[in-house]
């Protein structure tokens, strides 16, 4: 037994033979760690080794022929063996077993002919079959694994692994292609001295052409009895299996369901656009055109861009809510030099996965020309009743849209008036709106949208940045083939991953959802003793609303709009009446009493100010700061002191007062007991009362975009010199906090504020930073790639042979990840905590 303290033994057990496996005790040790001592010890012998396989390592004579000496050996081979000359250099011949010879070889158009592998860029000899049976020249390549760079005489080829790995590479750490192929060009050379011939052009056109033939194995096109050609718009995009798709994943009545069910079937959607992913005046769609035209997640580039410039002069009217960069800057964003500006696209707003059709380039900036078109380009063939559309500026975008939408071609046309479109704003983007559009498009007063944040478009975004500097200089074709190929690998991952990523969010979500269900049932049961009756309308206001959004929203806050300036106007209203009425001439004829009123408060703010500011100088202030400072102190004194000539006449009382304290000290002496009048006195409370409301308004607003700033810097920021403008830009709203904050607190109306008062509605929370996630039905069909093992086949049983193959191996692979989420999700009911006897649950997420 260890002693801890003198008073809480601890007790150590005797035994550590059931540690589980992947706690590793032995960073217990004091000493150093087991790896630093094997290579301090053993990287003697490791040098040793390396240099004695620099020699011939013992080996004297060729390992073939036994005669000659040995000179040279192989690094592809394994061992130790060596050879002559005699037995050096490689002749591949093609259509022949290995190690036949061909009795009418026909060597290549160049007797230089390259090969790229992984391990470097090779001059081979190689000859092809010149035999009456033997295929033609690219058949006698790809059959040997070689990808040909050309289909005329070609003298260029890449191995099928070489074009594996560098695939997955591309995919996993973005390498671009300029510098993978310089690696392989050192394999041979790390001099430079010797440089082999280049062969870049040649391999970039085979990489294009490989990811592309891959896309369309994957889709299934070589099963189609049409061929490729048959191939439609977005047919090969990977599809997210958690969203609705009739006829795939839904039941044979999903359309048949109640209204108050019809959430179980929604799309949800989100729309965005990113402006890393530019790309410079490189090249042109004549000269590099895409090989997909539309197939996968691009759209369709030539009636995209026909309809652009059909429409690039119309009109993008100026955001009425925030100061939106996206909706004002789209007109004069920069576009000199660049051929795109960024690109935008529409994704599933649950699961991250980029929908078909959905993508496109941004020629100057976010215009809503842009966006409708990628946006009704992915809804196209969509057939579900509920739509959910979320998207940054969408208080914006929503408008005319409808109007907008009937200038597009008319397969993109929505049946807008059979379906239910509601539109939402991102959560992480709602904080910077206005106060309207805060309960007007948030998702957490609407049915059946769970724990959506629908910020799935920036999470999706760093996928691509990674990739977008050695995208700039691509051009059009060859950008969106490679775009197309990373967002269907994006989208692969995540499709197999939903298995944990769904039941991860089912075990936080139903045990969330049960203790929010007592909650709900607490608070209520405590308010139905005293206002039943309010609580019967809320509820009826609150389903009525869920049914109709056009009805009133009943989270719509509603008080009273208090400002300074309508105050100051009400007050000069009365006194215009009161001289209207009364006969009595004006103590003064050019300041008011409303006047005189407005005139201190205006003071006060000028003192709150001017302390502010001197508080900022410092100690080591310079010369000039301080005069200009001393400049502004005498100016308010010369106005504060022909303002208390006439504060004397309104208030005399005051007068005696003054004479006992000075006037530098900048006291203005205005007090409700001081006033000779009763309507004096209250033309300073309402005034006062104005004050603190547009203090109070004002700090609301600057707390709002203070969160949504330092949001956004710890999100998207990096570097020294976009974090000091970040840390420069939000001290001057701490300054206006700091301001706004000392101008609240009004008796009874208002309380008093104290420092924890000063923060946003999210901040200081219990708010948890991931979500929560309702239950979605998954039933994915898995016998469509066992249906394609007779599609396409042909004359040739050797073909035919390959179809079936790849397609079963399609099929078990879509069976097994189906039995791997069946696994997974079989025993999410002992997630559910224990729920009390007078608490109904429904099924609803």
């Amino acid at each position: 037994m260890l002693v801890a303290s003198a008073f809480d033994p601890v007790d150590i057990p005797a035994s550590i033979d059931h540690v589980p496996d992947c706690i590793n005790l032995s960073i217990l040790n004091d000493g150093p760690r087991p790896r630093l001592i094997s290579v301090k010890h053993d990287r003697e012998d490791f040098l040793r080794e390396l240099l004695h396989l620099e020699g011939r390592c013992g080996v004297t004579i060729c390992t073939t022929c036994k005669d000659h000496p040995a000179l040279y050996r192989c690094h592809d081979c394994f061992g130790l063996d060596m050879f002559c000359k005699d037995y050096l250099g490689l002749v591949i011949q093609l259509g022949h077993q290995p190690g036949s010879a061909c009795y009418l070889p026909k060597p290549p158009h160049s007797d230089d002919f390259l090969i790229i592998n992984n391990n470097g860029i090779h001059s081979v000899m190689l000859h092809f079959c010149g035999c009456e049976t033997a295929n033609t020249h690219i058949q006698q390549l790809l059959w040997h694994r070689l990808f040909p760079a050309s289909t005329d005489r070609p003298c260029t080829a890449a191995m099928f692994s070489m074009l594996e790995e560098y695939h997955l590479l591309s995919l996993e750490s973005k390498v671009s292609s300029y510098h993978y192929y310089a690696a392989l060009a050192r394999r041979n050379n790390n001099t430079g001295l010797t440089p082999s011939k280049d062969r870049y052009e040649q391999f970039m056109q085979i990489i294009q052409e490989w990811h592309h033939l891959k896309m369309l194995k994957r889709v299934g096109r070589g099963h189609d009895p049409a061929g490729v050609d048959n191939t439609k718009e977005g047919e090969c995009a990977v599809l997210c299996p958690a969203c609705p798709h009739p006829g795939k994943n839904l039941p044979d009545d999903w359309d048949k369901v109640p209204t108050d069910k019809e959430w179980l079937y929604a799309l949800f959607i989100a729309i965005d656009a990113n402006f890393r992913l530019k790309r410079r005046l490189s090249s042109k769609d004549s000269v590099d055109p895409s090989l997909s035209r539309g197939w996968s997640y691009f759209v369709e580039e030539l009636s995209y861009k026909l309809y652009l410039s059909e429409h690039s002069n119309t009109h993008q009217e100026k955001s009425a809510c925030s100061s939106h960069d996206a909706i004002n800057g789209a007109d004069t964003k920069t576009s000199v030099g660049l051929a795109a500006t960024g690109m935008g696209s529409v994704c599933c707003a649950r699961h991250e996965i980029k929908l078909a059709g959905g993508v496109g380039d941004l020629q100057k900036g976010e215009r809503y020309v842009n966006m409708d078109y990628l946006f009704f380009s992915a809804l196209r063939g969509t057939a579900v009743k509920c739509v959910n559309v979320s998207y940054d500026i969408v208080c914006q975008w929503e408008r005319h849209l409808w109007e907008r939408m009937l200038t597009l071609p008319f397969t993109l046309h929505f049946p807008f008036m059979e379906r239910k479109v509601m539109t939402f704003i991102p959560k992480f983007h709602l904080p910077a709106h206005v106060a309207e559009c805060q309960w007007k498009y948030s998702f957490n007063y609407i049915r059946g949208a769970a724990r959506t944040d629908s910020e799935a478009p920036e999470r999706g975004w760093s996928t691509l940045n990674a990739a977008a500097s050695s995208m700039k200089e691509m051009g059009p074709g060859y950008r969106c083939d490679v775009l197309d190929d990373l967002m269907g690998d994006s989208n692969w991952k995540k499709r197999i991953g939903l298995g944990e990523t769904i039941l991860r969010k089912i075990i936080e979500a139903i045990p969330e959802r049960n203790e929010h269900k007592e909650d709900l049932y607490e608070f209520e049961k405590s308010l139905s003793a005293r206002y039943a009756k309010e609580l019967a309308k809320w509820k009826t206001e609150v389903e009525a609303w869920e049914h109709d959004r056009s009805r009133p929203n009943p989270f719509e806050v509603k008080s009273a709009s208090f400002t300074q300036a309508s105050i100051w106007l009400q007050l000069a209203n009365d006194e215009a009446k009161r001289a209207m009425e009364s006969n009595v001439l004006p103590i003064d004829l050019e300041i008011s009493p409303s006047i005189l009123i407005s005139m201190s408060i205006d003071f006060e703010d000028q003192q709150r100010r001017l302390h502010a500011d001197s508080g900022k100088l410092g100690l080591h202030a310079t010369d000039q700061q301080k005069a200009r400072m001393q400049e502004r102190t005498n100016a308010l004194m010369r106005h504060i002191e022909a303002w208390a000539n006439v504060q004397v006449l309104y208030i005399p009382g005051v007068a005696s007062i003054r004479a006992r304290t000075l006037i530098c000290g900048f006291l203005l002496h205005f007090n409700a007991r001081f006033c000779a009048t009763r309507g004096l006195r209250k033309s300073n409370g309402n005034s006062c009362f104005g004050q603190a409301h547009d203090a109070l308004n004002e700090l609301r607003q600057v707390l709002r975009s203070r969160s949504y700033m330092l949001c956004f810097k710890d999100r998207f920021l990096r570097g020294q010199g976009a974090n000091t403008q970040a840390r420069n830009c939000l001290k001057s709203v701490d300054t206006k906090i700091d301001r706004s904050a000392g101008e609240v607190g009004w008796m009874n109306s208002l309380r008093p504020l104290e420092n924890e008062d000063i923060r946003a509605m999210t901040e200081g929370t219990n708010d948890r930073p991931t979500e929560g996630r309702r239950r979605l039905l998954w039933i994915w069909l898995v016998n469509w790639w066992s249906d394609r093992q007779s599609w396409g086949l042909t004359n040739d049983l050797v073909v035919n042979e390959g179809l079936k193959a790849y397609a079963l191996r399609q099929a078990v692979l879509r069976v097994e990840l189906g039995k791997y989420f069946t696994r997974t999700w079989c025993n999410t009911d002992k997630y559910r905590m224990f729920q009390p006897n007078h608490v109904h649950f429904a099924s609803s997420a």
